[in-house]
C-alpha cells in the first residue's frame, strides 16, 4: 500500500483530482445509504441540492489527493499552490499572548490546512484519532508529523499537551464537526437540528483564554491548488465563563455553518452528523 501511495504521489494534482471525482461518483451510485444521508443533510441545511452536488466529486478528490499531501518530502513547502487570506487575524491573535485555537469543518482540503498553518505560524499541535489498521496508523503518523506540526493522539495525554501548547502562546488545530464519543460532547444546534458536538475546542478556549479562529481550505478547480482562509476570531467567546460550554459550542457550530454555506460544494455531506454518539473507548481516545 505504501508503494501505491508513493506511485500516486508523483501524479499531477489535476490528474489526481480527475481520478478522485470519478471515485466520488462511483461511491455515490453504489451506495443508496450514502445518497440518503447526503440528501438529508443538505435538506436540513436549507440548501438546494444543486449547490451541494459538486461535493459528490469533491469527496473523491479528497481521497485522491492524500498521496500527494502525505508523501510530500518533509523539507518541501506545501504553500507553492496555496492562496492565503486572513493572516492579519493570526497576528492579532498571537499578540494577545494566550495561544490560538484553529478549528474548521470537514470541508475542502482539511488535511492540507494544518500543514499550511504550521508553515505560516507554527509550531502547531493537532489532535487526531489513530486508524485501527496498523499500516494506516503508521502512515498517518509519518505523513502528519511535519516540521512545525506536532500531532498527538486523541487521549488525555494529548489534551494535556494541547493545554501546555496554548500556555506557551502557540497554536492547536482540530476539526469540530464530528460526533465524539458519549460523554465528550453536548447536544448543540447545527443547521437547526441538535447534533452531538465535541466540547474540546470550547474547553481549550474557555479555560486558557486562547483566541478561537475558524479556518477553511478550499480546493480550487482544475488542480490549480487551494485557498486557505483564516476567518475573524469568535469575539463573543470572550464574554463567556469557563462553564458556558453549550453557548461556546453553539458559537463554534455557527462558525462552521458560515464556512459551509460559502462552499457547500466541498463539504462532506455524506457524514452522519446527527447520529447518536458511540460509547467511549476504554483508553479514553476518540476525540
Amino acid at each position: 500500500m505504501m508503494l501505491l501511495f508513493r506511485f500516486f504521489s508523483h501524479w499531477p494534482l489535476g490528474a489526481l483530482h480527475a481520478l478522485g471525482a470519478a471515485l466520488g461518483w462511483l461511491v455515490w451510485w453504489l451506495s443508496a445509504g450514502y445518497r440518503r444521508e447526503f440528501r438529508a443533510n443538505v435538506t436540513q441545511a436549507g440548501l438546494p441540492f444543486e449547490a451541494a452536488r459538486p461535493a459528490i466529486g469533491e469527496a473523491g478528490r479528497f481521497v485522491a489527493e492524500l498521496p500527494k499531501l502525505w508523501m510530500r518530502p518533509s523539507g518541501e513547502s506545501c504553500l507553492g499552490n496555496v492562496r492565503i487570506e486572513g493572516q492579519g487575524h493570526v497576528t492579532e491573535a498571537f499578540e494577545r499572548g494566550r495561544g490560538v485555537v484553529f478549528f474548521g469543518p470537514h470541508c475542502g482540503s482539511f488535511e492540507l490546512g494544518p500543514q499550511a498553518l504550521a508553515e505560516l505560524c507554527g509550531p502547531i499541535t493537532a489532535i487526531y484519532r489513530p486508524a485501527r489498521k496498523p499500516w494506516l496508523a503508521r502512515l498517518e503518523l509519518l505523513a502528519r508529523s511535519r516540521p512545525g506540526l506536532n500531532v498527538v493522539p486523541a487521549s488525555l495525554s494529548g489534551i494535556r499537551q494541547m493545554f501546555r501548547t496554548l500556555k506557551n502562546n502557540q497554536a492547536v488545530a482540530l476539526l469540530t464537526d464530528q460526533v465524539p464519543p458519549d460523554g465528550q460532547g453536548v447536544w448543540a444546534p447545527f443547521f437547526g437540528k441538535p447534533a452531538y458536538t465535541m466540547t474540546l475546542a470550547a474547553r481549550l478556549a474557555l479555560q486558557s483564554g486562547a483566541v478561537v479562529l475558524p479556518v477553511s481550505c478550499e480546493r480550487l478547480p482544475g488542480g490549480r491548488g487551494y485557498f486557505l482562509k483564516v476567518w475573524p476570531a469568535l469575539a463573543l467567546l470572550d464574554s463567556l465563563s469557563k462553564t458556558d460550554l453549550l453557548p461556546a459550542v453553539t458559537l463554534i457550530n455557527q462558525a462552521i455553518e458560515a464556512i459551509v454555506r460559502t462552499q457547500p460544494g466541498q463539504y462532506l455531506w455524506g457524514y452522519a452528523r446527527y447520529k447518536q454518539p458511540r460509547q467511549q473507548e476504554a483508553n479514553g481516545e476518540g476525540f
